[in-house]
């Protein structure tokens, strides 16, 4: 396992010098909008991370930006990412928060923190990109605190059967030029199948795909 721990009492960035960042390496939306020497997270992840508290975990580093999306409630912050060029960018980050900021060598089948050490696991166009999602789930349970919650952000399959079809033809190309992202993959009902109770879903188009924002909680 690999750790690189930052704390620090300077203020969240706002000086610009870190950019937009991005979601995921192979989903490089931004986390921020905003310019001029001022950034704020953008709709989507400010949705995904309202009223966090307490110590969270995110699956995916991406390039370390999302750190300064997260609300002041959020005692730790632990990413999660395999790739050490990523690990290594999120570091580089992390010192531009106030907030403790843990970042460690895995993935999303093997999450390595104790059981029950969470209150909330943050996926943002990661499950998509998962080898063996039920895998992932199962981890993301086990890591929970009672009550804990998912917050999840994923792409979902277009609600037409002619769209659906096409991006199962694709998934296979998709896949391989997007880091493991399969177009067609069901994450809410995933979500569901591993027993998890969804208290809030929000569906809406981005860029042409149906997408899913939303929190759940183990049953």
């Amino acid at each position: 396992m690999v750790a690189l721990v930052s704390q620090s009492n300077e203020p969240p960035d706002t000086s610009g010098r870190l950019g937009r960042g991005m979601e995921q390496f192979h989903h490089p939306r931004p986390v921020r909008v905003g310019g001029r020497g001022y950034f704020r997270p953008t709709a989507q992840r400010d949705q995904l991370l309202a009223g966090l508290t307490g110590s969270v975990l995110e699956i995916g580093a991406g390039d370390g930006v999302k750190v300064t999306c997260y609300p002041a409630g959020v005692e730790e912050i632990t990413l999660v990412e395999p790739d050490p060029f990523l690990r290594a960018a999120a570091g580089l980050a992390a010192p531009n928060v106030a907030t403790s900021v843990r970042i460690l060598d895995g993935g999303p089948t093997r999450l390595p923190v104790p059981d029950a050490s969470c209150d909330a696991v943050v996926c943002s166009l990661i499950l998509c990109c998962s080898p063996r999602l039920e895998t992932t789930l199962a981890e993301v349970r086990r890591v929970l605190r009672p009550n804990g919650e998912l917050r999840f952000y994923e792409h979902q399959p277009s609600p037409k059967p002619v769209l659906v079809l096409a991006e199962r033809v694709m998934t296979p190309i998709w896949s391989r030029v997007c880091g493991g992202c399969r177009l067609a993959r069901d994450t809410v009902a995933a979500i569901q199948r591993a027993g998890f109770t969804i208290e809030r879903l929000d569906r809406f188009p981005l860029h042409g795909v149906t997408h899913a924002l939303g929190n759940a909680r183990p049953e």
